[in-house]
């Protein structure tokens, strides 16, 4: 069973992608160190850090990547990490930027996927380079220069998804505090879709507003807020990549949550 939406699927279960790599029907994406990697993975992924990602993200040398991971246009792709589903969101938000519609997140993290006893081996795939096309979807993309624009506009919410104690402390004027460790449930990367949904209307999050997601610095938490948004059939979502860091550095505006208390750090 997969999580659905209008733009494909977000979620791939633990069961499906077994299916897949029988089936030879999918390219497994770890997102995790090297190191990491070597020792053992999820049979037949293929291993791209997003250290090595984010050392350069232009679209050109993005599409470079992904050819060699033997990447075409029509390759189903699915992305896992360690890191509670931050690291490979923010992988998969760079492929479907590139362009690429089918990739999705594994379900839960790699760890767990050892605790279940399921298959895992250290052998690395022979891959054979593909050409994949550069077709760039800038609407799922916020700069610094859009979000001041867009933030004061009535049909935009911008979520933060840092720690709570960081939003109290300062943050982009007008956001609304999403902390990232709300987003899962037991061993999933997120919740189910109807508490999902429950959680963010919650938050007063629901409707066409366009939701522009940051965190603190690279996109990683709100990358995955990103995908909790689209998990729910909320498709106008955009990533502010360069984040809370970005925005300081760029001397904008901020603001501090002056009325709240300190402790006020409940996730619901």
């Amino acid at each position: 069973m997969c999580c659905l939406t209008d733009s494909g699927k977000i979620i791939t279960d633990v069961d499906s992608l077994r299916s897949e790599i029988r089936d030879k029907s999918v390219r497994v994406i770890d997102v995790r160190r090297e190191d990491d990697y070597k020792q053992d993975h999820i049979p037949s992924a293929v291993n791209l850090p997003l250290a090595n990602l984010l050392s350069d993200d232009s679209p050109e040398r993005v599409a470079k990547l992904v050819n060699s991971l033997g990447i075409d246009d029509e390759t189903s792709v699915v992305v896992y990490d360690d890191t509670f589903g931050a690291l490979a969101s923010r992988v998969a938000w760079t492929l479907e930027y590139l362009g690429h519609a089918d990739v999705s997140l594994l379900e839960t993290t790699y760890s767990h996927w050892k605790s279940l006893g399921l298959e895992n081996d250290n052998q690395t795939p022979e891959i054979q380079a593909k050409e994949h096309s550069v077709n760039l979807k800038p609407e799922i993309l916020a700069t610094s220069d859009y979000l001041e624009t867009a933030k004061n506009r009535d049909d935009v919410m911008l979520i933060d998804n840092r720690e709570r104690l960081n939003f109290l402390e300062q943050h982009i004027p007008g956001a609304i505090s999403l902390p990232y460790r709300t987003l899962a449930s037991n061993d999933q990367i997120l919740r189910p879709k109807d508490d999902m949904k429950r959680l963010l209307e919650n938050r007063g999050i629901s409707g066409n507003s366009e939701i522009i997601t940051y965190c603190g610095s690279v996109g990683t938490l709100s990358g995955l807020a990103y995908y909790a948004l689209k998990s729910v059939d909320l498709p106008n979502a955009k990533l502010y990549v360069r984040s809370f860091k970005e925005w300081k550095k760029l001397e904008k505006p901020t603001e501090k949550q002056e009325d709240a208390s300190y402790w006020d750090l409940s996730a619901e």
